[in-house]
């Protein structure tokens, strides 16, 4: 269309005409993006496009928020509102075997009184679970999962997401007049690698894998970046918040089809347990050939009464499970074997591999822990091993291939003198560690400073691994207190550094000065004393000196400490160097003081929690901090002694497991906050 012939128009006609062709193209986006059958060409499609533009551009009062013009994103924004959603998003209870899979449907079956209940199987998506609304058939919000209550307001991002309809199809349905509907965005495998290779061409940053990608894309304060992005969607529940929906899963998915809302073809419908159980097994051997990311099958009730029937934990749903695939394994070649040395003086065996793929993370390194180890597998320089990405993250050695052997593999010890220092490595009696005996060693010192500025403890933003190597290397540094002497001017002359940036890390170095005592006791490295540890020390003790002169019989005094971890304490505070370093700290005013915890005084007093998954108003580590300073004990494992575990979203399935077979009380973020007097 030539713009005199637009311009030519009277507004009524381009208004009806502008209503034709969003009519038009947004049945050619359906075509296209959903039910993946175009019937014109991209030129063709371009023309409509553009004639539309023109139209708009003629009469901006018949723009329209779900005009297919308005995909390519608005002006970015200062920060994202937060929405409530109407129904809780809860996470599904992960099970990981054939066993658990029959129990669920056993126990589905027994508690509604069948003979058999219907399952709708869906893969389970490795994206970023979304909330729409549509009211009178035009979407009207978008947000994310957040805390399973509220999420963050994306609305104006997800309007570039062509795989999103901005208004409902009703050519084969009525459309509700309010409608909620969830599902998951992701990006194709192919497109990821093809964004990674633009980003990495442009000098910018690449994602690690397209969950990460989908997740970042999804969260750009500018809508513009987002229309760049190459997402996708998924829709998989119809919400009883809506106005009206079908009274089974399966007719959900058939009515979300039918107004144009995309699901995946995948789906099944299943009658038993041992259908689950081998549709589950035939997806797994199909995930690599699929264009998208997936971790496992989803499992539901078909019938929509059925889930007020069975009911809800607090966490998450009984009427659903979601049955994870086995963790991601590959064979790969070890090309050598290092000695790695920590801030214990431990020298862990590190193998250096191949470079493999495993789950879309490039594995290079992986730890064979020790000597011990490395004999009980008799893993060797040149094996090829069974690597794994244990729970999806931590690669680890499960085996040799030993059919692949070939006789010119060297087995492997651990040196008996200091890779970094060259003094002698030993073998405490009664452990499996082997550790530099030089309290001195630079490699030892490195790991300290590391350590003790680590967010768990005294936080110093900008330390990172290849300056500290440069601060023990050049001398600048010879324990922790050293850094609270360090000059603009000094760390200036560092490489990757500058006036602005050593002023900034000398800044963040005196910040550090006002860390809490627990975080400063954490960050001595003192053997045993983990993060747990710390707070209850600080809290027993109260100041840096008081610790330090505690005996071994007052040290047992205090809960959870026994023996060995009382001998590691003493011994680290009567070493004479250790005494200086905690001198030279409260010299430059690094003296933290806490008073003793009442016995009964917190809200949490004598009460145990476990704390899993990820919450919207502070971290992991915050929420524990928070148990210890209400008088509670946060631990890292539920049993029967735990009185709550609070469960953020993707809680850890074991956690989850663990709490039900204890009926241990399971608390979301909202109920967490409420016990401790923050809501």
């Amino acid at each position: 269309m030539k713009p005199k012939d637009v311009a030519a128009r009277t507004k009524a006609e381009a208004a009806k005409r502008a209503e034709a062709l969003r009519t038009e193209i947004e049945r050619h986006n359906h075509l296209y993006y959903v039910m993946d059958q175009p019937e014109v060409a991209d030129a063709e499609y371009d023309v409509l496009l553009g004639e539309l533009r023109a139209v708009e551009e003629r009469f901006p009062e018949l723009v329209t928020p779900e005009s297919p013009t308005q995909r390519v994103g608005g002006q970015p924004r200062e920060g994202f509102a937060t929405v409530r959603h109407p129904l809780p998003m809860r996470s599904l209870l992960s099970i990981f075997g054939e066993d658990e899979m029959r129990r669920f449907y056993e126990t589905c079956r027994e508690e509604l009184g069948r003979e058999g209940v219907l399952l709708v199987a869906e893969p389970k998506y490795d994206g970023v679970s979304l909330e729409i609304v549509y009211d009178d058939g035009r979407l009207t919000s978008a947000s994310t999962r957040g805390d399973g209550v509220t999420g963050e307001d994306v609305t104006a991002n997800v309007r570039t997401i062509s795989e999103v309809p901005l208004r409902l199809r009703t050519d084969a349905l009525a459309i509700p007049a309010h409608l909620v509907v969830r599902g998951e965005v992701y990006m194709q495998k192919k497109e990821f690698a093809a964004l990674n290779r633009r980003q990495e061409e442009a000098g910018e940053k690449t994602f690690a894998n397209p969950r990460n990608a989908a997740a970042g894309s999804l969260r750009q304060l500018d809508p513009r970046i987002t229309a760049a992005r190459p997402l996708r969607i998924f829709f998989w529940e119809l919400t009883a918040a809506s106005s009206w929906r079908p009274p089974t899963q399966w007719e959900c998915l058939e009515a979300m089809k039918a107004l144009g809302l995309k699901i995946c073809p995948e789906s099944q419908r299943l009658k038993t347990a041992e259908e689950a159980v081998r549709w589950h097994h035939d997806l797994e051997r199909r995930r690599d050939e699929l264009g998208y990311e997936i971790d496992g099958c989803v499992f539901k009730v078909d019938d929509l009464g059925d889930h007020e029937r069975l009911g809800e934990r607090s966490a998450n749903p009984r009427w659903a499970v979601a049955y994870k695939f086995t963790p991601r394994q590959t064979t790969t070649i070890i090309r050598d074997i290092e000695a790695s040395v920590g801030r214990t003086g431990a020298v862990t065996p590190v193998a250096v591999l191949e470079p493999v793929q495993i789950g879309g993370v490039t594995v290079t390194h992986v730890s064979l822990h020790n000597q011990d180890e490395i004999d009980r597998k008799d893993i060797r320089v040149g094996d090829t091993v069974l690597v794994e990405r244990a729970g999806d993250v931590i690669p680890h050695v499960v085996q040799v291939v030993k059919e692949k052997r070939t006789a010119r593999e060297k087995p492997y010890r651990l040196p008996t003198k200091c890779p970094v220092c060259g003094e002698p490595v030993v073998k405490p009696e009664g452990e499996a560690i082997s550790r530099c005996t030089n309290v001195s060693c630079p490699a030892q010192l490195k790991e300290t400073i590391k350590h003790w500025g680590s967010k768990q403890a005294c936080d110093i933003d900008g330390l990172g691994d290849k300056i500290v190597d440069q601060l023990v290397d050049r001398g600048l540094v010879h324990d922790v207190a050293d850094l609270y002497d360090l000059k603009v001017e000094a760390v200036a002359e560092l490489e990757r550094m500058a006036q602005k940036s050593a002023a900034n890390l000398i800044g963040q170095i005196a910040t550090s000065k006002a860390a809490m005592l627990a975080r400063v006791v954490l960050g001595l490295g003192v053997r045993h004393v983990g993060r747990a540890m710390a707070e209850t020390l600080a809290g027993e003790f109260g100041s840096l000196d008081a610790l330090a002169e505690a005996d071994g019989a007052r040290l047992l005094e205090v809960a959870d400490v026994g023996p060995e971890v009382a001998a590691a304490i003493r011994e680290w505070f009567t070493n004479e160097k250790n005494r200086r370093l905690v001198a030279k700290l409260k010299a430059h005013g690094i003296d933290p003081r806490m008073k003793k915890a009442a016995a009964a005084g917190g809200r949490l007093a004598g009460k145990t929690l476990v704390v899993t998954g990820e919450l919207e108003s502070m971290s992991r580590d915050e929420a524990e901090e928070l148990v210890r300073r209400e008088g509670g004990k946060a631990v890292s494992s539920v049993s029967a002694n735990t009185d709550y575990l609070v469960a953020g979203a993707k809680p850890g399935g074991t956690k989850m497991r663990a709490a039900e077979k204890h009926k241990t009380p399971i608390l979301d973020e909202k109920a967490f906050l409420k016990l401790v007097g923050r809501l």
